[in-house]
Order: C-alpha cells, then structure tokens, then sequence
C-alpha cells in the first residue's frame, strides 16, 4: 500500500484529512504518512475500523440504488462525498438508472480535484468544491444548477458527514435548510456516528485522533441523530421493518439478523421523503 506522491495546492501534507482517512479506511491511495500513522491509531483503538467504514459505504450503495429503483430519484447530491471510487453514489444509482444523475461536493482541496479527474469522462456526474456548512453556495453553484433542476425531486446524501458539525455549528438546522430548498418528494440519506451501543473508551480514543484532523469527530445519540430527519417521513430500513433509524448494516439487508455486526452498530441509518 502506498499513499499520494502529490501535494495539492491548498492542501497541508502534515495534518491529517477526514477524508483522507475515509479513503485509507477503505484501501484507497489518495492519503499522506500523516493520514496512515492517524488511521493507524484509529485501528489500534477500533480493529474494525474498516469494517465499520464498509458498512457504512454498503449503506450509501443500498441508498442510492433504492432511491433510484423503488422512490424514482434521478438526482443526487452527495455532499462531504470523499473519492468518488469503488462504486460510489453514481454507479449504485446509474446500475438501475442509466439517466440518473449526480453532483459530488467536497471542501479538500485533494480530494475534490482528484474526484475531477475521475470523473472526466463520466457522464451525468461532476464534482464541485463546496462546504456542508454552506447550503446557499452548494446549491447554487454553477455546475450544480447546470445538471440539476431543483425544481424537481432531489436525494440528498449526507453519508457520514453530518457527525463532523459540532452542536455550536446546528447540524440539525444545517441539514433543514438544505431539504428547505429542495422540493416536495425529496429525500434525505443520512449515516452518522454513535456509541451508543460502543465501548466509550473506544469513542474517546477515536475522537482523540480526529482532534488533530481538518475535522473534528462528534458522535451523537440515537436521538439526536432522528432529530435530523425533523418534518420528514422515515421510510422502512427493512422489509418487516417499521419507518425508523437502524444501524449501518442493517439499512435495505436481505437479512438484518445476519448484517446486525458489531461494526455496523458504529453509525445510525436513515432514508426519509419530504412530504
């Protein structure tokens, strides 16, 4: 395994990136030493991480696929999306919806222009730099309003993101201003973190490590992560399932007594409609 030979401009080579970790998490290639020795701690605290961190993305592809296949979503944002590799938000929902289309934001620097260039010569996808905490300026950014028309239904991806607000910077009315602006059938994806049901050693180790990161890391209740779905309409996680958050595994599995592991139970789930 190697990391990045390049260094951006914009970007610090000697702090360690969110997304950066997320890309090392899931045996990417786009991350400095910094990034490798801060994944590292994160493993030794949490041998799972990786695991945790599949989970999480099978919940952003069973999202996508589903919002596309069963709600007939054709528009995606997927904002604090990382590397748009190892089938991401576009080839889930392009798999069953060809015309499905998707804008990726991100605020790396390294991690949006890398995305750029993946997706050159991909149709219907393109990759902007903006700022979760900034719904006017990624709403209305030029390439986002040249593919999209928000005047019609949008999936709004907010996987594993919304847990790097802190409550000083509302994550909750955040993430209203975005679904605000979006139309009536609109849905929102969202994955969060928890330790709710963790060893809350483990978290403090983990949060430590993010405390030296572009970001930093807040794990959040079962509650106050369904407090972000405010004014929505849960849909099932699951056939047999009633409308409600789950965690990472379980969102759309075939078996959820089989998918319920206990890396999955790191992060909270949902998919909910703008009525």
């Amino acid at each position: 395994m190697s990391g990045a030979k390049v260094v951006p401009p914009g970007v610090d080579p000697t702090k360690p990136s969110a997304g950066r970790l997320y890309d090392y998490y899931l045996g990417g290639t786009e991350w400095f030493e910094v990034d490798r020795i801060a994944a590292e701690k994160v493993r030794a605290a949490a041998p799972y991480v990786e695991q945790a961190a599949w989970a999480n993305r099978g919940f952003l592809q069973r999202a996508a696929r589903w919002l596309a296949a069963e709600a007939g979503i054709r528009q995606f944002i997927d904002i604090g999306a990382g590397l748009p590799t190892r089938n991401n938000t576009h080839e889930a929902a392009q798999s069953v919806a060809p015309d499905a289309k998707v804008v990726y934001v991100d605020n790396d620097p390294m991690v949006w222009r890398h995305g750029q260039a993946l997706l050159v010569n991909v149709e219907n996808a393109v990759y902007i730099d903006g700022d979760l905490r900034d719904p006017d300026g990624v709403l209305n950014h030029p390439e986002l309003r040249k593919l999209l028309n928000l005047s019609q239904p949008v999936g709004l991806m907010l996987v594993a993101v919304v847990h790097f607000l802190s409550d000083e910077q509302d994550p909750w009315g955040v993430v209203k201003r975005y679904m605000d602006a979006l139309p009536s059938g609109s849905y929102l994806a969202i994955s969060h973190g928890t330790e709710d049901r963790n060893d809350v050693r483990v978290a403090n180790a983990v949060k430590n490590v993010y405390k030296n990161a572009t970001e930093q890391l807040y794990l959040r209740s079962y509650d106050e992560v369904k407090r972000l779905f405010e004014g929505l309409e849960l849909v099932p996680p699951y056939e047999g399932a009633k409308p409600d958050l789950t965690y990472l595994g379980l969102w759309g599995a075939e078996d959820p007594e089989l998918a319920d592991t206990e890396e999955s139970r790191w992060g909270y789930c949902g998919v909910a409609r703008k009525p």
